[in-house]
Formats: structure tokens, C-alpha cells, sequence
């Protein structure tokens, strides 16, 4: 059994919803070492999020973002938390509706996805900067 734990920083993108499948599996060099496993993808952020979802139509990320703006606008008058710009609570609900972790299946040294899926970053910031985001990853 292999374990494999790494931290790393994604680089800063718009708001939106971005695919980064390719950008985590080649900063885990190590992934190729792993011949059935799994690995478990961790945000370290709150107003971010995590999915996986259609890869290859931007249409699909361009829905999701005015599907999630809908869902939840900014500035409502409710909201408590607004310290940090009226993008903050809103990004921090959207992250929690969609989560920050995602567990993924490895098969022969690679995230073991559907034909059409990819992992996204879902960037709920206006300006979010770079993010970290730990990898732990075992199997044979």
C-alpha cells in the first residue's frame, strides 16, 4: 500500500467554474505509482468549491455559474457576513452547497473519471486569488 499526501497551490482564476483535472494529476507526479486506488481532494478555502461535472463545453461551466448566481444573489438583506465584499456570503453558501472535497477512484496512475467528466474548481470570488488544495492519495 502507497500514500501519498501533497499540498499544492492552484493559480489564481475569474470567477466562474474551471476545469482542473490535468493541472492536479501533473503536479502528483507521484499518482503515477498507483495501480488501483483512491485519492481524496481537499479545498483548503470556504469561498471556493469543488465538483465534478461535464469537461469539455464551456456552456455547461457558463450554466452553472448564472444557475449558482440565481441561487444565491449577492446582496440580500439579510446577510450578516459583509465585511468582506458582497461576493463573500454568497461564495461561502455556494461552497457549501457544493462541497470542498471530492473522493476519486485511481486506475493505472490517473483519476479514474467518465468519458466526460472533469474535476472543476468552482471559483465563487470575484477576485479569489490563488488556491490550496491537499491531495491524499493510497491504493497499490
Amino acid at each position: 500500500m502507497k500514500w501519498i499526501q501533497q499540498e499544492m497551490t492552484l493559480r489564481p482564476r475569474a470567477r466562474g467554474f474551471h476545469v482542473i483535472t490535468r493541472e492536479v494529476e501533473e503536479a502528483l507526479v507521484e499518482l503515477a505509482d498507483i495501480r488501483v486506488g483512491m485519492a481524496h481532494i481537499h479545498l483548503l478555502h470556504t469561498s471556493a468549491s469543488l465538483t465534478i461535472n461535464e469537461n469539455v463545453s464551456p456552456d455547461v461551466r457558463l450554466d452553472f455559474e448564472s444557475h449558482f448566481n440565481q441561487m444565491v444573489p449577492e446582496n440580500m438583506p439579510y446577510y450578516e457576513h459583509t465585511l468582506e465584499g458582497s461576493d463573500d456570503m454568497p461564495a461561502h453558501i455556494k461552497g457549501s452547497l457544493l462541497d470542498f472535497s471530492l473522493s476519486i477512484p485511481v486506475r493505472d496512475g490517473r483519476f479514474y473519471l467518465g468519458t466526460w467528466q472533469g474535476i472543476y474548481l468552482c471559483e465563487h470570488r470575484n477576485h479569489g486569488g490563488a488556491r490550496r488544495v491537499v491531495v491524499t492519495a493510497w491504493g497499490e
